[in-house]
């Protein structure tokens, strides 16, 4: 291993307005724009001098431009998703065109459901890993043969060889990975990142990976990360926070995006006790457990959001999903969490498996008792690689494989009996109408940005395609209630809810 290959990491840009990588737990076009980290390819970049970590979507890089980047690297490691699929072959089509020595290698969720699909009908692809791919993929660049590598899959005479799995990585070597934030420094602008229900500029990365909770619709956990939790101990985790502030002093707000932050409570004070010093805001997943004397060493410690799924206001739906949480554990967590001060930006889904009009009336009613500072209310997806979508195929409740059009927008793709696909959108829209055309709420969110005239500008033009996607959603729910045909339904997002395409699929 004399010298190491020149390696492109990269987020594609599989459709224009696309989040579909690398850290979005649901790839879907947005029609309102808003971009995660590429986090699980900077680690990769990190450890491999030389290379270039290309988030493409949010620097508006184009595929022909893509293509053409490429071109000067030996080799490109390509986060791909379900939705994006069919694009980024097409683009790794293009690069061999050009270049038929370069490597290309992909991962993801959709290569590890898929791994043989994958290799046997697209031969651009030289190899693909499964889960956790940080040292694969480095190992490769560095001259390690595929058959030594362990999560390669790859072709051997036409067969397909799966290589024996790596034990997912522990506290110890999930420590001595780079800082994603110092490969953020060098590869990215952070003011092209934005979430709505987030402070402008955000910077996001992980202190832990997996998630112990069964909720049978959540991708991640049943693919890339798994549902064992696995941490960096919290010294390390404080480094990097005090790093990222040195070096992004611009930064408004930092945000932990593991797939639930507060599992353990003995975790979370303690590296609460060692970044409140920092003085920097900061946010992250959650789920609704945490008890008060929790969330008040968090708010004491700068914390200012919390992204908590909810999900349904139906306790008989939150058992179908296996969610392990109750409606009365939302109402004492909320409770907590206004007297703390934090704020909780709540997710909602509509057509999980015993949805009804009446359960939807609960989960309405329900949202508006809570009354989180914002919400996001998105459709019942059955992704491919979850307990969901089997269950949905097997209940014959799919209607369709298709879950995005070819511009990557979401698809509705759940039926039920007295429950159609579009009874369950004009619902998404009454949610939303619901809830946020209330007066008190309205101004609720409305003063708590007038201070900022960064937050005014960028409310007003998201507030703006708002209102456009509302009547956008009005006018399709119409449509389909004509029994005329839905060709693709926009993101099921609203700005002022703060919603990021169905980030509900995180915690």
């Amino acid at each position: 291993m004399t010298s190491v290959m020149k390696t492109l990491l990269l987020n594609p840009p599989s459709f224009e307005k696309f989040d579909g990588g690398a850290s979005s737990r649901w790839p879907a076009t947005r029609e309102i724009e808003s971009y995660w980290y590429p986090v699980w390819l900077s680690y990769a970049t990190g450890m491999l001098p030389g290379s270039r970590l290309l988030d493409a979507p949010p620097h508006h890089v184009s595929k022909e431009e893509t293509v053409k980047i490429a071109k000067d690297y030996e080799f490109v490691v390509l986060f791909t998703s379900t939705v994006g699929f069919r694009s980024d072959v097409k683009m790794a089509q293009a690069m061999k065109a050009q270049n038929s020595s370069v490597k290309i290698c992909f991962v993801g969720p959709h290569v590890q459901i898929k791994p043989a699909e994958t290799l046997l009908e697209n031969g651009e692809i030289d190899f693909i890993v499964r889960g956790e791919f940080d040292h694969a993929v480095v190992e490769y660049a560095q001259g390690m043969p595929l058959k030594d590598i362990l999560n390669a899959s790859y072709l051997v005479d036409g067969k397909v060889v799966h290589n024996a799995m790596r034990p997912q990585l522990h506290t110890e070597e999930l420590d001595a990975l780079p800082f994603a934030t110092d490969v953020y420094a060098k590869h990215l602008k952070i003011e092209n990142y934005n979430v709505p229900f987030l402070l402008n500029p955000y910077v996001a990365f992980y202190t832990s990976r997996g998630c112990p909770a069964l909720c049978t619709f959540c991708l991640w956990p049943q693919t890339l990360s798994g549902h064992a939790w696995r941490v960096r101990s919290t010294d390390n985790v404080a480094r990097e926070f005090e790093s990222a502030h040195r070096l992004f002093p611009q930064a408004k707000e930092f945000f932990f995006d593991d797939d639930t932050f507060n599992i353990r409570k003995d975790r979370v004070i303690e590296l609460c006790k060692k970044i409140k010093h920092v003085g920097q805001r900061w946010s992250c997943t959650a789920r609704d457990h945490s008890d008060y004397e929790t969330l008040k060493a968090m708010a004491d410690a700068g914390a200012r959001l919390l992204i908590v799924g909810f999900e349904s206001g139906d306790p008989q739906i939150l058992k179908n999903i296996k969610k392990g949480s109750t409606v009365e554990m939302a109402r004492n967590f909320m409770k907590n969490c206004k007297k703390v001060g934090i704020h909780v930006h709540g997710d909602f889904i509509l057509g999980l498996p015993g949805e009804t009009m009446k359960t939807i009336q609960t989960t309405i009613d329900f949202a508006k008792e809570l009354d989180c500072e914002s919400v996001q209310v998105s459709l019942a997806h059955a992704y491919p690689g979850t307990e969901l979508y089997n269950i949905s195929a097997q209940n014959g409740v799919l209607h369709g494989e298709a879950i995005a059009d070819d511009g990557g927008h979401q698809l509705p793709h759940l039926e039920y009996p007295g429950l159609t696909r579009e009874m369950m959108m004009s619902e998404v829209h009454r949610f939303y109408d619901e809830y946020f055309f209330r007066p008190r709420v309205a101004w609720r969110f409305v003063r708590e940005r007038l201070w900022d005239a960064n937050d005014r500008k960028r409310l007003y033009h998201e507030a703006v395609d708002f209102l456009k996607l509302r009547a956008q959603r009005r006018k399709l729910a119409r449509k389909g209630m004509e029994n005329k045909p839905i060709v693709s339904v926009p993101s099921l997002e609203a700005v002022s809810s703060g919603a990021s395409g169905n980030e509900a699929h995180r915690a």
